[in-house]
């Protein structure tokens, strides 16, 4: 079922059909392979590429589409319905969080040498925010970046990076001035192969297992000067303003997993028999499947409401952290309902059931833990 809810017209309709195909298509059917091998194909970007996926709200310019960020929510929904988290978080963070920051803040040039490149699905990028003592906390990152003439020597470490394992480029984020605090703070570009720049292992994860994460580790690595994105010690308030949109990529995708688990939990159901009769025959099945739909719709009304407020250009930041919050959480409690109505099926690795549950246990943690997002609400609230 399209849902458009007010926030998408016929276009937006048309375009999610499009994107359901490829994804029943194209990944779905794959889903416990790449689970399996704990990597999906490199070729993924590529086909995302020609299919005009990975640069739906970039300019044309670029090899991007120009649509906005309306499809960009379609394609962030569907494919949390593709059955795999890790497919979706490597795809997802090309287009959400690795290419956003050369668009927003990168010179002609430096868009041309890893924005469209990315856009085509040639180049995978990943963003290097978080660090072993410092996520959410962004003032408390380590890594520094010491200008030397035409360079920039970085010194420290990131972990945690989705598609760190195979990114071409990451945008990293450094200090730069570090007696600034997080007014020291600037992003930039560092290439594969870049002498110092070397990566660890590819860690192991309880989920989104098909994605790769990886430690990122710089020593003495000498970065072109060149490279820096934007304004030097202005990237707080760059960072700041990628988050909202990962945010909300984040409850976009939740509200998609959502709808693929419910769906598999309806149809196991009615063909599940128990004491003579299906499961959906019994009462407390049913109004167990009520709740999970009803707290499933009330997610996805919110989120759809900050995306409404984010792409009118208003400074929504309460409500994308109230949907981030109230969509990963959501997710969980679904997965682990939908489990518990597959009975021990659900607790066997060839349902998809348990992936589901497993992924989505990392909603509440990426992009800003529940308790940051209340913290921010709060700061909103006056408080």
């Amino acid at each position: 079922m399209l849902q458009g809810h007010g926030v998408f017209q016929e276009e937006h309709d048309a375009f999610r059909r499009t994107v359901r195909a490829v994804v029943d298509k194209e990944l779905r059917p794959f889903a416990a392979e790449w689970e399996a091998r704990e990597e999906f194909p490199r070729e993924l970007f590529t086909r995302f590429g020609e299919l005009g996926f990975l640069g739906l709200k970039y300019p044309e310019a670029y090899g991007g589409t120009a649509a906005g960020e309306l499809y960009e929510a379609v394609l962030l929904e569907e494919l949390g319905r593709c059955g795999s988290g890790g497919v979706a978080a490597g795809l997802g963070g090309q287009f959400t969080i690795a290419t956003g920051p050369v668009h927003l803040f990168g010179t002609e040039a430096q868009k041309q040498r890893w924005l469209a490149p990315a856009i085509r699905g040639e180049k995978v990028g990943a963003l290097g925010i978080t660090e072993p003592d410092a996520g959410s906390d962004v003032a408390g990152l380590r890594t520094t970046a010491r200008r030397d003439g035409d360079h920039y020597v970085v010194n420290g470490s990131k972990t945690y990076i989705t598609n760190g394992v195979r990114a071409d480029f990451v945008v990293l984020a450094v200090k730069t001035d570090p007696s600034r605090g997080h007014k020291g703070l600037s992003m930039l570009v560092v290439e594969r192969g870049t002498p110092g720049f070397s990566v660890g292992r590819k860690l192991q994860k309880v989920g989104w297992r098909a994605s790769d994460t990886a430690e990122l580790f710089f020593e003495d690595c000498r970065v072109p000067a060149e490279n820096l994105l934007g304004v030097e010690n202005q990237g707080f308030s760059q960072i700041m303003g990628n988050f909202q949109w990962e945010r909300l990529s984040l409850a976009l995708g939740a509200v998609g997993a959502m709808d693929d688990m419910l769906e598999t939990a309806l149809e196991h159901v009615k063909q599940r028999r128990a004491f003579g009769q299906t499961l959906a025959g019994f009462q407390v099945v049913r109004h167990k499947l009520a709740d999970l739909y009803t707290a499933r719709e009330c997610a996805r009304q919110l989120t759809y409401h900050a995306l409404r407020l984010h792409v009118a250009g208003e400074y929504a930041v309460a409500q994308t952290s109230m949907a981030k919050k109230v969509a990963t959480e959501t997710c969980c409690r679904v997965a682990d309902e939908c489990l518990q109505l597959h009975g021990g099926a659900g607790y066997m690795m060839e349902y998809d059931i348990q992936r589901h549950w497993r992924d989505a246990r990392l909603g509440p943690i990426g992009g800003g833990t529940s308790e940051v997002m209340n913290e921010i609400i709060a700061k909103q609230l006056g408080l």
